[in-house]
């Protein structure tokens, strides 16, 4: 059985990983007879976010702790995975990916990414072990393998397009039911929630993914 390390970033859109996109990926992965890896840093979110009216709070959360309600409690410090463990990686998108996987949210292309996610990345990639990235995710991967030109999708959304290609990655428009692959670096993405508009729309983008990274794995 393949083992594919999930990675997330906290619990909710507008502050950690997308619902949605994390369910998904899991219930896809399953389908298709892996064993998923759930894994997130050990770090204090940047903010917390009402989900109901928007508005920040004051409160602080973890983003370890708030990742183990969408992996049911099973799931690791990122820190402590090797990519010896796992045959593959995926990380769902949402806000946190920008805010406590990097601060790319406030930064763009002068982000600085969490030295742990850059570490898992960079070892898979270096491995020849394939990557997926969903939503905001593919700009992060520009960043990290910005010395290695990466190809990504993050759908159509012109800013993002435009600091992808300032980093030095080379973005491909694509729909949301579409993947792209750079077969040199082995990266799988997807637009998602870039573009939406709905769930049945980004399951479509993101199941023809998951057996992306698994044919590669």
């Amino acid at each position: 059985m393949k083992k594919i390390g999930v990675l997330l970033s906290g619990c909710g859109v507008y502050d950690g990983a997308e619902i949605h996109e994390s369910v998904i990926t899991l219930l896809a992965l399953d389908r298709n007879g892996a064993e998923a890896v759930c894994m997130a840093p050990d770090i204090e979110q940047h903010h917390v976010v009402n989900h109901f009216n928007g508005e920040p709070s004051d409160e602080k959360r973890n983003v370890l702790v708030e990742s183990a309600r969408i992996a049911r409690g099973n799931i690791r410090d990122v820190k402590t995975v090797s990519a010896d463990e796992i045959d593959g990686l995926i990380i769902p998108g949402g806000h946190g990916a920008a805010k406590n996987l990097s601060n790319f949210a406030l930064m763009g292309k002068d982000a600085i990414i969490n030295p742990d996610v850059i570490k898992i990345v960079r070892d898979m990639v270096e491995s020849n072990k394939p990557v997926g990235a969903l939503c905001i995710v593919p700009a992060l991967l520009s960043k990290i393998l910005e010395d290695k030109n990466p190809e990504v999708t993050i759908g159509n959304d012109f800013g993002t397009i435009e600091t992808i290609e300032d980093i030095g990655g080379v973005h491909v428009a694509c729909s949301v039911d579409q993947i792209h692959i750079d077969q040199t670096n082995k990266l799988i993405t997807t637009p998602a929630y870039m573009l939406g508009p709905g769930i049945k729309d980004v399951a479509e983008g993101i199941e023809k993914l998951v057996k992306a990274v698994l044919k590669y794995a």
